[in-house]
């Protein structure tokens, strides 16, 4: 056992995460390099690292369908491995702390969406509304799924509500 791993880990999701665990490359990302440790709403402050995130990738590797939705699969399958491997640390499935699955669920929210500040925007506020919400069939998978899968899976449900009322905003405009 390495050092990062010999800090005392939360037992219950009201305990804190100690942010020893940053010294480890996975937890640092499933926690949303930090993000996640926000003592308030560690959701969002994850999807803020999201929009960050999202904002660095060049314009035309949004735009290039094939590209993106490489770039999402990707993410998606290494957070599955992500957010069970912190989550099997901390002891507890889908600790908030646990943001991985917002960054990417934003990343699926703005899929082939102008990188514009109104539909970032637009994004942000409807993938939050979805994923605090929980809406059926998101209730349902957040509910029912466990590991890695789970804890990814409702937010990709999520992302793709989202996703579907960006773009037909973006049709009727």
């Amino acid at each position: 056992m390495d050092k990062t791993e010999q800090v005392r880990v939360p037992s219950k999701i009201s305990e804190k995460v100690p942010g020893k665990l940053l010294l480890n490359p996975v937890h640092c990302l499933s926690l949303g390099f930090g993000s996640g440790l926000s003592p308030k709403m560690p959701g969002t402050m994850g999807t803020v690292v999201g929009v960050g995130l999202y904002l660095l990738i060049p314009t035309q590797y949004l735009m290039d369908w094939k590209v993106f939705l490489l770039f999402i699969i990707f993410t998606f399958l290494i957070g599955i491995f992500l957010c069970g491997y912190t989550a099997k640390a901390l002891n507890v499935h889908d600790h908030p702390g646990i943001v991985w699955d917002e960054i990417v669920g934003y990343f699926i929210t703005m899929y082939m969406v102008p990188k514009q500040w109104e539909w970032i925007l637009l994004g942000f506020v409807l993938f939050r509304l979805f994923d605090i919400w929980k809406p059926w069939p998101i209730s349902i998978a957040d509910k029912r799924l466990k590991g890695g899968f789970g804890i990814m899976f409702d937010d990709v449900i999520a992302a793709v509500f989202s996703l579907i009322i960006i773009q037909i905003s973006l049709y009727l405009l």
